[in-house]
């Protein structure tokens, strides 16, 4: 089933659901921090806030760590929710860090991402597969504070394959 997604409010066909969604923010990284670090010190590659990011199918975010990082790769690009980053910035009191923090690529508002998982979806022309939840490793705790993983469990973000390339950019008016 194929969806589209660019609507603030759920609206139902049987030919079609399409959802608004909007993007808030977009991140790259060059380099893993967390991945490959297992026992020792994390990374010191920054996450990089852009307007845009080139999404090339099959093959990931141009400039970012998993451009190309194994063919078909579940994770060529990820989502995280602003409403989970809020969230946690209340139940664990932190209020300096900004939703890079998880190192995701989109943060989106206004959809609950765990629906995209085993789905087809659009954003701005550009067509995904939401393939599995980006589930939060230990890192969590260091990255953001202490709880930070347990209270991620089940709400890390959305892993996805890009299907159809294109450009997402932040900020872009939906409606």
């Amino acid at each position: 089933m194929s969806m589209r997604f660019e609507a603030t409010d759920c609206q139902y066909s049987p030919a079609r659901v399409t959802f608004r969604v909007e993007i808030l923010h977009l991140f790259i990284s060059p380099d893993h921090n967390y991945v490959g670090h297992y026992g020792g010190p994390a990374g010191t590659h920054p996450i990089l806030e852009v307007p845009e990011i080139e999404c090339v199918a099959g093959s990931g975010i141009r400039g970012d760590r998993y451009f190309d990082h194994e063919p078909d790769y579940i994770g060529q690009i990820t989502f995280f929710e602003i409403e989970t980053h809020r969230r946690l910035c209340e139940e664990l009191a932190v209020f300096d860090k900004g939703p890079g923090v998880y190192r995701r690529n989109v943060i989106v508002e206004g959809q609950d991402l765990n629906e995209w998982i085993g789905r087809e979806f659009e954003i701005q022309g550009v067509r995904f597969l939401g393939t599995e939840e980006a589930k939060p490793c230990f890192w969590m705790d260091e990255a953001f504070a202490p709880g930070a993983l347990k209270a991620l469990v089940g709400k890390g973000g959305l892993r996805a394959r890009i299907l159809e390339g294109g450009t997402l950019r932040s900020g872009v008016p939906v409606g």
